[in-house]
């Protein structure tokens, strides 16, 4: 029995199953549930068969779920549970600003705390950990987030804010993807080398995360594994979109990016998302 108390955890895909293996090793006793069932649940943790059981097993359950529709049935299912300890809920789902606020709104104690850095950055606990909430919530889980990564920022006192800064983090980073994936089927086309063009790309202005992270460690090595797929980052650039357009802000590059990343998941939905680049090459 760990001496850190019991947290729940519901959602053990690529990120979930290692930010739960983090909780184990910080000393967490952890109760987990996977709609896939227990394969995925990591060594040191305990299986619950369902949401019920996770929400009597500990007072604050992790979520780290596909989307909003899905942390909304899985958050009625917490409430609904007979003798529920669960008090709290730490999401760390990329579900949108409506979602957040609505979930917020439910009864539970909500703390939307979206995550980015990759599956590598969770398994290195260099992943960042935005959240927003409450002062009485975001103070009650601060320990169960720092046993989720030891790079962590508040960000404000309304849920829905960090999910604001990650849809603007994820557009970003869909829109330097696609962009760079152009612009180095275009230098290879001229009959550069991919690892001189990327080294002085990023001696140069045109240097970004695409070109200094993902191109060296997955189209370089032509590995096409980063944990992430390219069906999740088209729902991410969608919700950009969608929440952009209901503020009445600027999107025209976002009306770009969506199209971009809607073909290329329409076309190989699942593939990782760093694929887009032999997509957008035609290689």
């Amino acid at each position: 029995m760990s001496g850190r108390g019991a947290v729940g955890f519901i959602g053990l895909g690529n990120m979930g199953g290692a930010l739960a293996t983090n909780l184990v090793r910080d000393g967490f006793e952890v109760v987990a549930y996977d709609a896939a069932g227990p394969a995925r649940t990591p060594v040191g943790a305990r299986w619950a068969p369902d949401p019920a059981e996770v929400a009597r097993g500990a007072g604050t359950v992790v979520l780290s779920l596909p989307d909003g529709t899905v942390c909304g049935k899985v958050v009625a299912d917490l409430l609904a549970a007979r003798d529920r300890r669960v008090t709290h809920v730490v999401d760390t789902s990329t579900v949108g600003v409506a979602a957040a606020r609505h979930l917020a709104a439910t009864g539970m104690s909500y703390v939307d705390a979206p995550v980015s850095g990759g599956v590598a950055g969770a398994r290195k606990r260099t992943l960042m950990v935005m959240y927003a909430g409450s002062d009485e919530a975001c103070a009650h889980v601060e320990p169960v987030l720092a046993g989720l990564s030891d790079r962590r920022r508040r960000v404000g006192d309304r849920p829905g804010q960090a999910q604001a800064l990650k849809l603007a983090n994820n557009f970003l980073s869909a829109t330097a993807l696609a962009a760079a994936s152009e612009a180095v089927a275009f230098a290879r086309a001229a009959g550069l080398d991919m690892g001189v063009l990327l080294e002085v790309l990023n001696a140069s202005s045109g240097r970004s995360g695409a070109t200094i992270d993902k191109f060296p460690q997955e189209m370089l090595t032509g590995r096409y594994a980063s944990g992430f797929s390219n069906t999740l980052m088209a729902k991410d650039v969608r919700l950009f979109l969608r929440e952009v357009d209901e503020s009445g802000g600027a999107a025209a590059l976002a009306a770009v990016t969506d199209a971009v990343w809607e073909a290329f998941s329409t076309a190989e939905p699942g593939v990782d998302f760093t694929r887009i680049y032999p997509f957008v090459s035609g290689s």
